[in-house]
């Protein structure tokens, strides 16, 4: 236990120093993107000391690491709000639209990496990875640019880029942020069908790259899975290959199936900054793309940490769930 809090703490810090060293390399002047650059000497200096950054870079890493785990990633300069705000404000999208992606990767994957399996060496197996090949490689930009042309531009079968369409701006009022739950909770049935026309094309698009990644290790863990000798016993009872396949050899196979897919969601959100751009999604990613492009490093780098925190927290509860479905690794 005390090795695996050890690691934990060891990624964190490694985590705050390289978005701390990434800070402070860039040629971006912090005081000057406050103040601007035809600000009074005597006033950067001033703000200079303010922010510390006339002491010693050991001392500012202390600093730094100390407002970091006390949430404190200081005022964007975009906003004017504490970054801790506004990450607040548009992470809830973010999630929303990783989730969506999760699913559609989940739902599909699992079931074409099963077939695959079964299908060993076929024409339906060949399919199979060559649809996941094409995810891995074809850019996301690219994907999204072609998608919008499609089913917006030609087919009108989805709503244009954003999260909700400007009439229901004022109508409709989110509590959490998670505004597909909101609306549901309040009963506005056409608020939910335009935040589902919004969100399917970049939601489908993120799905797409997951169920590249979950199908390929579904393949995988239901190879291994139908070699083993219950399967053979199975079989020699005279159990039904539908049984065996989706009763027994998937449920097996579950356990680290399900650290897949917590691993992939983890990556949505993380990897969701392009997609983000292109369909206009309020979410984090375009938080940061937005700040960068505006020399906004507070936010640029507390949006680094969060999400690169979530990413360590998802990895552990994965490793958790692991340890917790499969009694036989925790001793490993």
């Amino acid at each position: 236990m005390a090795g695996f809090v050890i690691t934990v703490l060891t990624t964190y810090l490694g985590l705050l120093a390289v978005t701390f060293f990434i800070g402070r390399i860039i040629p971006i002047d912090p005081v000057l993107a406050v103040l601007g650059d035809r600000a009074p000497e005597s006033m950067v200096e001033q703000t200079r000391r303010a922010m510390g950054l006339d002491q010693p870079l050991y001392y500012q890493f202390f600093i730094y690491i100390k407002q970091a785990l006390s949430g404190d990633f200081g005022t964007s300069v975009l906003t004017t709000n504490p970054v801790m705000t506004d990450i607040a404000r548009v992470f809830p999208a973010t999630i929303e639209l990783a989730t969506v992606g999760t699913i559609i990767g989940a739902a599909l994957g699992i079931p074409l990496g099963v077939l695959a399996a079964v299908k060993r060496g076929s024409f339906v197996d060949q399919v199979v990875r060559v649809v996941g090949l094409v995810g891995y490689s074809v850019p996301i930009f690219w994907l999204g640019l072609l998608g919008l042309l499609v089913f917006y531009a030609k087919l009108q079968w989805v709503a244009y880029p954003g999260r909700l369409d400007v009439v229901y701006e004022y109508s409709f009022t989110p509590v959490t942020g998670f505004y597909l739950l909101d609306a549901a909770m309040q009963g506005q049935w056409d608020v939910v069908w335009d935040l589902f026309r919004h969100i399917i094309l970049p939601g489908a698009l993120l799905g797409y790259f997951s169920l590249a990644y979950i199908s390929r290790m579904t393949r995988s863990f239901m190879l291994n899975e139908l070699s083993q000798e219950y399967i053979v016993a199975a079989r020699a009872k005279g159990l039904s290959e539908t049984r065996i396949i989706w009763l027994h050899a998937l449920r097996n196979a579950a356990v680290p199936l399900l650290t897949v897919i917590a691993l992939s969601y983890a990556g949505l959100l993380e990897g969701s900054v392009l997609t983000e751009t292109i369909f206009s999604w309020p979410g984090i990613g375009l938080y940061i793309t937005d700040s960068l492009q505006n020399a906004d490093m507070n936010a640029v780098l507390g949006g680094t940490i969060i999400i690169g925190s979530v990413f360590i927290a998802i990895n552990i509860l994965s490793d958790l769930l692991y340890k917790t479905l499969d009694p036989r690794t925790r001793n490993r």
